[in-house]
């Protein structure tokens, strides 16, 4: 196939891992990167032996078929309106948006031009989750009953070089971190059908102590921890604890799964299998046996963000369904929101969005010809 010419709108922190992966990838062709900051998107250009872009010139110009949006949260939804208004397919970094009409635009004008829509992340396309998801159809630990899901930090103001929008609209423990656990939920169970929630913000202002920003101070405006319960169409119930305002004990599960049969230690969904994947272990309990499985044969089990990206690469040329879709992300935005929505009206939401489960990634897509070799 030819491959999919492929520019990238932002050159922040996450940028280096994308140009990295994309630029290994046959079936695509990274050609370019933008940014506000003329001179970041230079240096991120220099190192990758790609073209720097102003801004302008990669959304609007022939040069690139799908923008790789990776812009601040609130800039999501009209960069990526402003790609596929002159043409391009589009993928978001997560969120899809940062309010549900953005969002919805975004699907509507995609689909009024034949274009795709897809969102960060794709950690579920990973061999470890991918792993998981087989085991559970297979029945490994019976009918699944419940999952409960963790994302406990004290925040991100210790370490990340730019760290105030995360407490800003659009971000938050929920928005910044749920889209892991609510992509993972749904890519194992399917679809969220009503969701209940309680929020708070624990401290109305943050102190940077990373640099280069060390000292300043951040007013807090969206709610720093969440605890959201979830019924989904299969049946299976759910609960997600997300929060900047804790701190997390060593060796903590991010996931958990209860079944009939047995329960499921999840790989932490923000990593494609964990973190070490030599020695990451998907682990079993059933009575008193406890059984470990380490993901051995699976592609992509390290750090492979922009899976979803060559995900749709091959969708777009064989005329199938990416996984990593605008759909699912917009469900994810939907549960997301919605828990906001719960808190603040203390009542359950009935969700707007149900997207089909992704199909699992079949033996025969991993192949040198397709280009999927992990």
């Amino acid at each position: 196939m030819t491959p999919l010419k492929v520019g990238i709108v932002g050159a922040g922190n996450i940028s280096s891992i994308y140009c990295e992966n994309l630029s290994k990838f046959p079936s695509i062709e990274l050609v370019g990167i933008s940014d506000i900051d003329s001179a970041r998107a230079q240096a991120q250009a220099d190192k990758y032996g790609i073209r720097a872009f102003d801004v302008d010139s990669m959304i609007e110009g022939s040069d690139v078929e799908l923008i790789l949006n990776i812009t601040i949260p609130a800039a999501h939804g009209p960069v990526a309106l402003r790609a596929l208004q002159h043409g391009k397919h589009v993928y978001n970094e997560k969120p899809l948006a940062v309010t549900m009409d953005q969002a919805r635009e975004l699907n509507q004008v995609a689909a009024q031009k034949g274009l795709r829509v897809g969102c960060a992340p794709d950690t579920f396309l990973g061999g470890g989750h991918q792993k998981v998801r087989q085991l559970i159809e297979d029945g490994a630990i019976g009918v699944p009953v419940a999952v409960h899901g963790y994302m406990t930090s004290r925040g991100v103001e210790t370490w990340h070089p730019n760290p105030e929008f995360f407490y800003k609209p659009g971000a938050g423990p929920m928005l910044d971190m749920g889209p892991y656990y609510l992509t993972a939920f749904v890519n194992m169970f399917g679809a969220i059908s009503r969701l209940a929630a309680v929020t708070r913000t624990t401290f109305a202002e943050r102190t940077i102590t990373s640099e280069p920003f060390k000292g300043q101070i951040i007013k807090v405006e969206t709610p720093t921890t969440f605890i959201s319960s979830f019924q989904f169409e299969s049946g299976v119930l759910g609960q997600l604890t997300t929060s900047f305002d804790t701190y997390a004990f060593a060796g903590q599960p991010n996931i958990v799964v209860y079944g009939t049969e047995g329960s499921m230690i999840v790989p932490d969904p923000n990593s494609f299998c964990g973190w070490n994947p030599e020695t990451e272990r998907i682990r079993i309990k059933k009575g008193d046996t406890e059984t470990e499985i380490q993901v051995t044969d699976e592609p992509f089990k390290n750090n492979s963000r922009g899976l979803g990206i060559l995900d749709m690469a091959h969708a777009i040329h064989e005329g199938l369904a990416h996984r990593a879709s605008g759909e699912l992300a917009f469900h994810v935005l939907d549960a997301m929101l919605s828990s906001i929505t719960s808190s603040d009206e203390s009542r359950f939401v009935q969700l707007e969005t149900q997207p089909a489960q992704p199909t699992l990634i079949g033996s025969e897509e991993f192949s040198a010809e397709r280009g999927l070799l992990g």
